[in-house]
Order: C-alpha cells, then sequence, then structure tokens
C-alpha cells in the first residue's frame, strides 16, 4: 500500500512531526541550493516575510513582528529562545503539564538560567490564576513560558488568558507553538506573546531541518548579548538575517527551506490556516467517534482537546499490547504513537499532515480490523 503517492512511503504518519507530506512538497527537495545565492536569500526573505502574516503581523495593529529561521529540530529554537532572551540574572517561569513544558524547564537548567516550574498534572490545562499569582509574588521572574499545544496528551493550553496575566505583571511571555501554528488560528497580538516558536515539520507541513521564531522586534533586541551559546545565539541568526538579506549565519538546509516555501504555498492554497484548522478538527472528531464507538475511552476532557493529537487509554483487557496493535496497524498502511503520559498507559494518534477525513474513516476501519483482544 502506497498511501502518499511517492515510491518508498508506504504509510501514513499519524503522529505530531515529523508527518506525511505531500508528494509535492517531496519533490521540491530534488534541486540542489546555493546557500549564499541572492535566489535562495529571496526564498528565505520570502518565508520569514509569510511567517510574520500567519502570526498576525503586517497589518499595522499591534507590535511589529518579525521571524527568526534557526537550524535543528524545535527544540533546538525553544533553546535559542531561552538562552538568548533571558538576561544574566533574569529569571523564568515555566508552566509545566507534560514533557514540552518540562523540556523548557531541563533547558533553563542546563544553561544555568533561574528557573521557577508550575507543576500541573498532564491533564489539567495551565492556570492563569496561579501564574498571576507567582508573577504578583515574586518580581524577580522576567520571562514566562508555556506550551500551546501539549502533545504529550494533544492538550491545548489557555494561552491567551495567561499572556493576560503576563501583561497584567509587565513580563516577558514565551509560547511554544510547536504543534499548533499554521493549524490552529492564531495572532501574537491577541496572546500578548513576544516570542512565538515552531518548526518546519509541524502543521505548515514540511519535512524536519530547521525552527522558527517570531517575535516583536523590541523582544528580538533585547535579546543581544544574552546567549550562552555560538550557535543557539538568537540575536545574532536574526541580525544577520536582517543585515544580510536573508542569509543564514552557519549553512542551513537549503533542500529544507525550499520544501517548507512550497508547504507554504500549499497552505495559501488549501485556504490558510482557518482552512486547515478545519480539515484538522474533522479529522479529530472522525477518529475520536470512531475510536469511542469501538470502545476505546479518550485520555482528555472534550473541552482542552486540540485538533492536532488524541490520547486513548489502553483497553483494560489483559491480552491487550500497544506493540502488537501498532504493528498490524503498520501492516495495514498507519503508523500511530507510543503513549507519554506518567501517569496512565496511553496512545497517541495524530490528526495533522497530508491526512484527510477519508484517512481517518479508513483508519477506524483498520482498527476494528486489528482488535485482536476482543
Amino acid at each position: 500500500m502506497d498511501c502518499s503517492g511517492l515510491p518508498g512511503n508506504p504509510y501514513l504518519l499519524l503522529t505530531p512531526g515529523p508527518l506525511s507530506t505531500t508528494p509535492t512538497v517531496k519533490a521540491t527537495m530534488l534541486r540542489d541550493w546555493c546557500t549564499w545565492d541572492d535566489d535562495y536569500n529571496a526564498i528565505v526573505q520570502d518565508i520569514r516575510r509569510r511567517l510574520v502574516l500567519l502570526a498576525g503581523g503586517g497589518t499595522g495593529e499591534g507590535p511589529e513582528l518579525t521571524a527568526t529561521l534557526m537550524q535543528g529540530s524545535g527544540t533546538f529554537s525553544v533553546e535559542a529562545v531561552i538562552g538568548s532572551a533571558l538576561p544574566r540574572g533574569g529569571r523564568l517561569l515555566a508552566v509545566n503539564n507534560g514533557a514540552y513544558g518540562a523540556r523548557i524547564g531541563t533547558i533553563a537548567r542546563c544553561l544555568g538560567i533561574d528557573c521557577t516550574m508550575l507543576d500541573l498534572p498532564e491533564t489539567v490545562p495551565a492556570d492563569p490564576a496561579r501564574v498571576d499569582a507567582l508573577l504578583a509574588d515574586d518580581p524577580s521572574i522576567t520571562h514566562v513560558a508555556v506550551v500551546h499545544c501539549e502533545t504529550t496528551t494533544g492538550m491545548l493550553n489557555p494561552i491567551r488568558e495567561v499572556g493576560e496575566a503576563v501583561r497584567r505583571h509587565g513580563r516577558r511571555y514565551i509560547v511554544d507553538a510547536m504543534s499548533s501554528f499554521g493549524g490552529v488560528p492564531l495572532r501574537m497580538a491577541d496572546l500578548g506573546a513576544d516570542y512565538l516558536i515552531s518548526s518546519a515539520n509541524k502543521c505548515i507541513q514540511g519535512v524536519p531541518g530547521f525552527g522558527f521564531v517570531v517575535g516583536t522586534r523590541t523582544a528580538m533586541l533585547d535579546c543581544a548579548g544574552n546567549a550562552r551559546s555560538l550557535s543557539l545565539d538568537l540575536y545574532g541568526q536574526w541580525a544577520e538575517m536582517e543585515e544580510q538579506g536573508g542569509k543564514w549565519r552557519f549553512t542551513s538546509p537549503t533542500h529544507v527551506v525550499r520544501a517548507f516555501a512550497r508547504a507554504l504555498d500549499e497552505l495559501d492554497a488549501e485556504g490558510g490556516v482557518t482552512a486547515r484548522h478545519a480539515r484538522y478538527r474533522e479529522n479529530q472528531r472522525i477518529l475520536a467517534e470512531g475510536m469511542t464507538g469501538l470502545g476505546f475511552r479518550l485520555l482528555l476532557d472534550p473541552a482542552v482537546q486540540s485538533p492536532v493529537i488524541t490520547s486513548f487509554l489502553y483497553p483494560e483487557h489483559p491480552d491487550f499490547a500497544f506493540r502488537r496493535l501498532y504493528d498490524a496497524l503498520k501492516a495495514r498502511g498507519f503508523v500511530i504513537y507510543p503513549g507519554k503520559v506518567s501517569g496512565a498507559e496511553t496512545f497517541r494518534i495524530g490528526n495533522i499532515g497530508d491526512v484527510h477525513p477519508a484517512d481517518m474513516h479508513r483508519l477506524v476501519g483498520e482498527l476494528r480490523e486489528s482488535m485482536y483482544w476482543k
């Protein structure tokens, strides 16, 4: 079975990224590009401009926004922001209700940055009132970081309400929108965010190789001289791109960048973030209704469920084994994801990428045939 339209791709990736991409995005990588060439740097500049538009900038409303591309996985970009935005003597408040909120705290500790963790259960969304209280009690906190879509569970955190608390106290606000940007409508001005972080291989449906940061110009200027790393110096990368017309400081993933430009074209052709969000939501609805109809139980309250990835509890049956289900579905053309929740046995199924409602209907049918424990 070839689910992608290209040979050598025998299954759909139902994960939060990397994810299944279109044949045209993959085909774009067949051409080589020179990092110093004006044509290539013009592509980079156009990507930067389009990312700003996706984040709600470029309209004259709210603060002026700018975009920076950064080599590596999305975590590289998160680390670049934490290590560059926090000044010496700064203190971070990180909301932790999943593996990626916890990772922000780990990054801070590795970089020697003082960090307060607001630890919450993995199925409980961020509490703006607790953020507000912590900021009121601790004037040494300079920055607040929260994950929008915590893919540990598939939960959406209330980033707008958290942002209101951060603004009231005049602190900087970092939003990890890794798994939501491009697939869930967001405007940085509405969130009050100073930095928004995502990656090429998520809802914009590119391939892995770089992340990006959309920030206010004021916040980017504040990063000067703060970096704890040469290669992850966010200000250094941004200043180079600003001053040299899209040039990266070090070798860039040229094929991945060109594929991302194509993915942005395809996002526009689909109808933008609103249309993509509607498709992802329909994917998730079909999946959740189909799975619960088969007797599976959702981990999360639907009120906080994202359209990105869905967590299911293991069936209460002694013969159930995730690996056996995984192998059965892979043989039928679908790859799902193991769970990451510490307090429950779960598995996850992604709803993003070049995946459509017909695929989800087909998946539910294959799941029915794969339920060997029934």
